[in-house]
């Protein structure tokens, strides 16, 4: 297996550029363009130095690696997000995972899952979270 198969965009040759602009890529397929656009437009001199990193780190060094799908990525994500409580990024996910490929109903098997791995109220919480996204994704045109 070549480097670049192994790691993706991080390459011992590549620029931090380069690491940006492949992990900005992907966060625009994962996330969607209006996403990363209104991320960038509230980004101010507080802020742009995390944003850069998270392009970078997050979405260039690890989700353009190829040893998970991206529907395994999203599954392992909303676990961690539902592990943690961090419920306005479980949203964020539970879309990404839409578009990455998963179904409402994997969705759901992911959130019973954590139901025993995280705890009840937790995976409570966060199937009222994604009733919430998929409703907004039904109305929303």
């Amino acid at each position: 297996m070549s480097g670049a198969e192994r790691h993706g965009v991080v390459q011992p040759d590549a620029t931090s550029k380069e690491i940006y602009d492949g992990g900005m890529v992907v966060r625009r397929e994962v996330l969607g363009d209006a996403h990363v656009d209104r991320a960038n437009a509230n980004k101010d001199e507080f802020t742009d130095d995390f944003q850069d990193m998270i392009t970078r780190i997050a979405w260039g060094g690890i989700w353009t690696r190829p040893g998970l799908s991206r529907q395994m990525r999203s599954a392992v994500t909303i676990t961690a997000m539902v592990a943690h409580g961090h419920w306005e990024e479980l949203a964020m996910h539970i879309r990404a995972a839409i578009t990455n490929g998963l179904s409402r109903d994997e969705i759901k098997e992911i959130l019973l899952q954590t139901a025993i791995y995280c705890g009840v109220p937790s995976a409570n919480t966060a199937f009222k979270t994604a009733q919430q996204v998929f409703r907004e994704m039904d109305t929303t045109p």
